[in-house]
């Protein structure tokens, strides 16, 4: 196995249950950006008895990409389902709700960091 498919494995392990990442995200992770086609070619060359939670990386859209051989889109959408990740109706997901590492902020949590509530400046006219 080549080091960077190590590192993708690696990446692709750390995407909890019931979350999605993208190509491009993944490859990222692993230190690889610009290279989500590297983790597609990664991710099919994974053994059939591998650990690695192949079924939670899916495309920008959100949506399964197709494969080579037939039958494993549908495979990875009952997997995915089965960890409680839905599918809109044109079949996918929505990356607002499902994307690993993807935050949106509720408006108790305040401004980011750093960031003043109230502006101490006065109006400048």
């Amino acid at each position: 196995m080549s080091g960077n498919y190590a590192r993708i494995y690696a990446a692709v392990r750390r995407i909890p249950r019931g979350k999605v990442a993208t190509y491009g995200q993944v490859a990222k992770l692993a230190g690889l950006p610009r290279h989500a086609r590297q983790v597609g070619y990664a991710l099919h060359a994974l053994p059939a008895a591998s650990d690695v939670p192949w079924q939670r990386v899916v495309n920008a859209q959100g949506a399964v990409s197709p494969r080579a051989v037939p039958g494993f889109e549908d495979e990875q959408r009952r997997l995915l389902e089965r960890e409680g990740v839905t599918f809109d109706g044109r079949g996918r997901i929505p990356l607002s709700r499902f994307q690993w590492g993807r935050t949106v902020p509720s408006p108790e949590a305040g401004p980011p960091p750093g960031k003043n509530r109230v502006s101490a400046r006065s109006p400048r006219g």
